[in-house]
């Protein structure tokens, strides 16, 4: 991807975090955005198949905090927050934007909760992933705006222990649970293409064995 393209590409996602804060709490904090809807199969195998299969690098270099998350979205409400609320079911939250009660489902386990603590919100193409993959080239803002994406399926709220059992693993070494394969390639190969991420051959294959039966 061009680098005009991905810095216009970079800079327009965070305004859409912006703007999408803005509807969320725009009535008290009631109103809640949904889960953004991944690409389709189709339109995955045709970004996956156009990208060539590189060798990751620089992966000794990485170091989450440049990275930097979570930004404050409006007023008191943080990126975390602005997940919680909008990947749950009768959230409620506090002044300070802070979930106080409601229900959560993990796409990757089907493990439920009432309690968001026990609750990690996953970026769903792992930093040191993205890192590895061609982050390393870019500004500290730039990988803000990729650490903080709520307009792209990047980020989702998830049981702490498939988060940490996935880790930085690619597709190639961790997946959810079957019924949520389908969505979970078709959301990864979005992501890297938008950013203009590189995938290595073990996970494009992966991808593409996934997206061949979705």
């Amino acid at each position: 991807m061009p680098k005009t393209r991905l810095l216009h590409g970079i800079c327009a996602a965070a305004g859409s975090v912006l703007l999408a804060a803005t509807a969320l709490f725009v009535s008290g904090g009631t109103a809640q955005a949904a889960l953004p809807t991944p690409i389709a199969a189709s339109t995955a195998r045709s970004y996956l198949s156009g990208m060539t299969a590189t060798t990751e690098t620089h992966s000794s270099t990485y170091d989450r905090d440049l990275f930097p998350t979570w930004i404050t979205i409006s007023g008191t409400c943080d990126t975390r927050e602005y997940v919680i609320k909008r990947d749950g079911t009768s959230v409620v939250t506090d002044s300070a934007c802070k979930a106080t009660s409601g229900h959560w489902s993990s796409v990757y386990d089907g493990a439920t909760t009432t309690d968001p603590s026990t609750f990690d919100i996953d970026h769903l193409v792992p930093l040191a992933e993205a890192w590895a993959s061609g982050a390393w080239a870019w500004t500290t803002a730039q990988r803000q705006s990729f650490a903080n994406d709520t307009t792209r399926p990047q980020l989702v709220a998830v049981s702490a222990s498939s988060n940490r059992s996935k880790g930085d693993d690619d597709p190639a070494e961790w997946l959810p649970r079957a019924s949520y394969q389908c969505t979970y390639a078709r959301a990864w190969v979005q992501v890297k293409h938008y950013y203009g991420l590189s995938v290595d051959s073990a996970e494009k294959s992966a991808l593409s064995s996934i997206l061949s039966g979705c």
